[in-house]
């Protein structure tokens, strides 16, 4: 017979002697019985040092046993340094529990880590914004708004849209900053752009005949074309020059259902896509049924430039806008949207609503407010003043110390392209892993199957190192570069 639940208290899981359960003539029985199964799951490292353990009282009534049997046992255990008990804050595990006598000590001892090994002091691989710098205040203030104004219903699962407050806000802020046309009942939120990209794939992949295909940059990120791949789609390398993707060449090739281009800034080299080249996508997009899929991930953050337009404002009918709050803001928040053509949006909402994950509805409520009050403007001009400081810093320690080091793609975005010279990429990228400094080489972004040019350099992702630390990440840096050629 069971004994009531505590009403409060931490539960704890343990695995019990059969005897505690059948045999409950003795407390010294039990008592034994409870010490063994605490041990065992402080030794195996399920209970970590310092975990809170429930009151005697709240475990008695769990287990259905006498209080003063786990006070007993507790008391037992503090005293051969198993567990410790804190005036105030209860009963707690230790902090260091050595094996006791007779019992196994743990056969792997994990030595010190190796240098090459150490997780890196500083980090300049791109993807990541400087998420210190994330409005916490004047987010959580939004956030409280959005909560004290959402309606009941906001508290369900929400439409496979997104929260219709979210696209109305985004149809305004996207025609006033980026020059996309659309209405919001065309706009999709969704959790990140990796979920865009397969959302958008599997709405293109035809269902009979011959496989299609998605023409991809010659430099960009090979997870993008994993996840076409994982749609059913094959793909298609367009090379990449000072002028962005060549796009003159899509009617060369057979089956494409659609391409995807980051024209505002190229990643990683940072081209802006010539306007011949923007008017060639859009051409081969009506010309064949086909699509562009627009990557706007950082069109927003520009310094030495008017900003460029987006390409959806050239044709709505043809090219997918999609945008994310993972670099204006955080990626944690998981918020990106799409801007999707009529014809396809019923596809796009077919494949979203088969179980597809949702981003959560009061974040999405908080974006909305964040955008309608200008904290989003506001947010967005402090960060380019301070990206660009920062990218000045880079610009001027390079022309200081590596002269002979050329520097591009610094126009727009969180990172730069740094040339090398010839054979040196993966030694230096190797070095920096000495001093502490994880870096990407271009050869990391480059599709293997195009037929680029050989080329030595390293993405430098300036934006992403907190503002205290950067002058040591550029002493790191300079450090590792090679010396200028004899």
């Amino acid at each position: 017979m069971e004994k009531s639940r505590a009403t409060s208290g931490l539960d704890l899981h343990l695995d019990l002697h059969p005897d505690l359960h059948r045999d409950r003539s003795g407390a010294g029985g039990l008592r034994a019985s409870l010490m063994t199964a605490l041990r065992t799951a402080v030794r195996s490292g399920r209970l970590a040092p310092g975990t809170r353990l429930p009151s005697s009282r709240s475990l008695a009534a769990d287990l259905g046993i006498a209080r003063n049997t786990v006070a007993d046992a507790y008391a037992e255990l503090v005293a051969e340094g198993w567990l410790r008990a804190r005036q105030g804050s209860g009963t707690e595990v230790a902090e260091r529990v050595l094996p006791r006598a007779g019992t196994a000590a743990p056969r792997h001892r994990p030595g010190p880590p190796s240098p090459a090994a150490a997780p890196p002091r500083f980090d300049l691989t791109p993807g990541t914004p400087d998420v210190s710098s994330f409005p916490r205040t004047a987010w959580l203030a939004a956030a409280r708004r959005a909560l004290t104004a959402a309606p009941s219903e906001a508290f369900g699962y929400g439409p496979p849209a997104g929260r219709p407050e979210l696209r109305a806000v985004l149809a305004d802020y996207l025609a006033r900053a980026r020059g996309v046309r659309a209405d919001p009942e065309r706009i999709v939120v969704c959790a990140g752009f990796m979920q865009a990209l397969s959302l958008l794939c599997r709405a293109l992949r035809p269902r009979g005949g011959a496989p299609g295909r998605v023409a991809t940059e010659a430099y960009g990120l090979h997870f993008h074309r994993d996840v076409i791949a994982r749609a059913g789609l094959g793909t298609v390398p367009l090379p990449v020059d000072a002028d962005g993707a060549d796009t003159g060449g899509l009617a060369g090739h057979s089956a494409l259902r659609a391409v995807l281009l980051t024209p505002a800034h190229q990643f990683p080299t940072g081209a802006p896509l010539h306007p011949d080249r923007r008017a060639a996508a859009v051409n081969w997009a009506r010309a064949t049924g086909g699509y562009v899929l627009e990557d706007d991930y950082d069109g927003e953050l520009r310094y030495d430039r008017q900003p460029v337009g987006a390409l959806q404002g050239l044709d709505p009918d043809h090219v997918v806008h999609l945008g994310t709050a993972s670099k204006s803001l955080a990626p944690a928040l998981r918020l990106a949207w799409m801007v999707v053509p009529d014809r396809l949006l019923d596809r796009v909402l077919a494949v979203k609503s088969a179980g597809e994950w949702q981003s959560g509805m009061l974040d999405q409520l908080t974006l909305a407010e964040f955008l309608s009050c200008g904290a989003y403007d506001r947010h967005l001009r402090g960060m380019r003043l301070r990206y660009r400081r920062r990218r000045d810093q880079l610009v001027v320690a390079l022309a200081e110390h590596a002269p002979h080091v050329r520097v591009s793609g610094i126009a727009a975005g969180l990172h730069a392209v740094l040339e090398l010279p010839e054979g040196t990429e993966h030694s230096v990228v190797q070095a920096a892993l000495w001093q502490g400094l994880a870096v990407h080489g271009l050869s990391r972004f480059t599709d293997p199957a195009a037929a680029t040019p050989p080329r030595d350099a390293l993405v430098i992702a300036y934006g992403r190192p907190p503002d205290h630390a950067f002058s040591a990440v550029l002493e790191a840096l300079l450090r590792v570069l090679p010396p200028p050629p004899a």
